[in-house]
């Protein structure tokens, strides 16, 4: 990594040549007004930049995939107050030449405090069959170091190395405040907030960027994760049928609307106070990363967010 300029340390080189190794994370040949050119965006473990091939886009499309790492030899600009990058010549770089864990983003919180976190969680949980429950699925060491290193999703929230675990974390933080002004089960609510994403172990591959799993594209972390607290459930003696429906419930509804792939709407108040915690940490962690994805000091305004239909101004 001698002599490599970081994503984060670009705005340093606006409009000047460089050259740098990056992960290519998505990659799009698309048509213009005159000819075809390629749209990338560009990663490494600080963050993420657009680039557009613009001279020969077919041919140097053909030279490499998305999950390669290549050097780029390129201008950065500022279009529309953002930085990206006008690239002029593309190398692919061969596996044995670099580390990957160089071009992978991962959460900036320490892992350890945020399991510890975790953990003090399962413990505080007074209903022995749903401590029960927390601790075969979280002291299960293989599963929980593929819990730990996973992200929380593909592009919007949390989508980094560790992602998962912070999510969760934050989620149960926000239900365990919530404790102290609603009258809800709280033993329940924290267990959801510890699982509700559970599913995304087995929803997402992390190398050498974040795609979906066949079972994650095919079923879902919903299902998925329903699937994993039952499995658990049956090996434990006598679990209560009525405590597992909702807890399920919790699962299965913490989207809150059907429209955004949600199993079953809220409709117990553990449920509703789970899908809004849930809601609220992806919606302004999401909105963070796009703020501080902003490298250009005169920008008002962050990226499109696609998802919302909107910019968010950051002056």
């Amino acid at each position: 990594m001698n002599g490599k300029i970081f994503v984060k340390e670009l705005k340093e080189h606006l409009n000047k040549e460089f050259i740098s190794n990056f992960l290519v994370s998505q990659k799009e040949l698309r048509e213009g007004a005159k000819d075809f050119y390629l749209r990338l965006k560009l990663n490494d473990c600080t963050g993420s930049i657009s680039g557009n091939v613009w001279n020969n886009a077919k041919v140097i499309a053909e030279k490499f995939e998305v999950g390669d790492v290549i050097q780029v030899k390129g201008v950065i600009i500022s279009y529309k107050a953002q930085l990206q990058v006008t690239v002029n010549k593309i190398t692919k770089i061969p596996e044995e030449e670099y580390n990957l864990s160089d071009y992978l983003e991962t959460t900036d919180k320490d892992v350890n405090k945020l399991s510890e976190k975790l953990f003090n969680y399962v413990d505080g949980v007074g209903n022995s069959y749903l401590k029960q429950l927390l601790s075969k699925i979280f002291d299960d060491k293989e599963f929980f170091t593929k819990f730990a290193q996973a992200p929380a999703a593909k592009t919007w929230h949390h989508n980094y190395i560790g992602g998962l675990l912070e999510h969760s974390v934050a989620v149960a933080s926000i239900c365990e405040f919530s404790t102290h002004l609603y009258k809800v089960d709280k033993d329940l609510l924290i267990t959801g907030a510890l699982l509700h994403d559970i599913g995304k172990v087995l929803e997402y591959n992390i190398k050498p960027t974040i795609e979906f799993t066949a079972e994650g594209r095919l079923v879902g972390h919903i299902p998925l994760g329903d699937h994993i607290v039952c499995e658990k459930a049956a090996e434990i003696d006598n679990f209560p049928p009525d405590l597992l429906f909702k807890l399920r419930h919790l699962i299965l509804s913490h989207h809150g609307e059907y429209e955004k792939a949600s199993a079953r709407l809220p409709q117990t108040l553990e449920a509703v106070v789970l899908h809004h915690a849930d809601n609220f940490d992806a919606q302004t962690v999401g909105v963070a990363q796009l703020v501080e994805s902003v490298q250009n000091d005169d920008a008002k305004w962050t990226e499109y967010d696609k998802l919302n239909n909107r910019y968010y101004y950051i002056k």
